[in-house]
């Protein structure tokens, strides 16, 4: 796969829909390797027209990682996304991300301006201090069991993790999980990377009055059901955005089943039609 390059970070990145003249810039979450953003959904969205890019966040996946002494912030995290659509050859893209994603695309929206069409932002929020269920705050706090000591202690976590903050209304099978927890490791497992990336969401603070200044086309997707980044997390973002629009939808938890593929979707060229790029 090509590799674009912010100084010295490598950062791992896969088109769809090459050809097309709008391209859509998808960011991960906490911890989250782009293949979070399933082979499927990429071709659906490619399949609207658009060109689609997903990338590995630095300290995730094949894209370069960190030491435990290393600080980075959201604005490197940000100057990545960037350094993809340089090496993509993409002056202007739509953006959309996932929890920290979803920072980080506010971000992008705010630092560089003139390269984003619209933004969609994903089950996140305008701050680090989220609202979390002491249940989901145990998934982000809570260390995993050495895969090389126990693997099926391992894989169980990860299940049950996924169970706790997933979509109430759009529940996965358990072989759908495991498969998805054992690929993720297999392909890259940089458990120290998350701890980085939460100093990075924390560094950067409150966003609230820099989005009050924002001119960006905005979609705000956020489920009823998400106990790990809660609906007035999103609400609170679309509230800071002028004119963004808020999709609230019942069932919805904090993941991407494929049952809520099109819901995403939607949202997304939602936003694309709102820059008034898309028809």
């Amino acid at each position: 796969m090509p590799r674009a390059h912010n100084g010295h970070v490598e950062i791992e990145y896969r088109t769809f829909g090459d050809g097309q003249p709008e391209t859509i810039l998808l960011v991960n979450g906490l911890g989250s390797q782009m293949t979070r953003w399933p082979e499927a959904f990429c071709e659906r969205l490619a399949s609207r027209g658009f060109r689609v890019i997903r990338y590995d966040n630095r300290d995730t996946g094949l894209s370069t990682w960190f030491g435990d002494e290393d600080r980075y912030v959201l604005a490197d995290m940000a100057r990545d996304g960037i350094a993809v659509l340089d090496a993509a050859g993409v002056d202007r893209a739509h953006i959309a991300g996932v929890s920290m994603g979803g920072m980080i695309v506010q971000r992008i929206a705010l630092d560089h301006p003139g390269r984003v069409l619209s933004m969609t932002s994903i089950m996140s929020a305008p701050y680090g201090s989220v609202s979390s269920t002491p249940e989901a705050a145990a998934v982000l706090n809570t260390p995993a069991p050495d895969p090389e000591a126990d693997f099926e202690a391992f894989v169980a976590h990860g299940m049950k993790n996924a169970r706790v903050i997933g979509s109430p209304g759009y529940p996965w099978t358990d072989d759908e999980l495991r498969t998805r927890v054992e690929s993720d490791y297999r392909r890259a497992f940089n458990p120290t990377g998350v701890i980085r990336q939460r100093r990075a969401i924390g560094a950067d603070g409150d966003r609230t009055e820099a989005l009050r200044k924002l001119a960006t086309p905005t979609v705000v997707l956020h489920g009823t059901d998400d106990p790990l980044v809660q609906l007035k997390d999103g609400e609170a973002t679309a509230a800071a955005i002028p004119g963004a629009e808020l999709r609230v939808i019942p069932g919805m938890g904090h993941d991407l089943p494929p049952g809520l593929y099109d819901t995403f979707i939607e949202a997304i060229t939602a936003a694309a039609v709102r820059a008034g790029t898309k028809a």
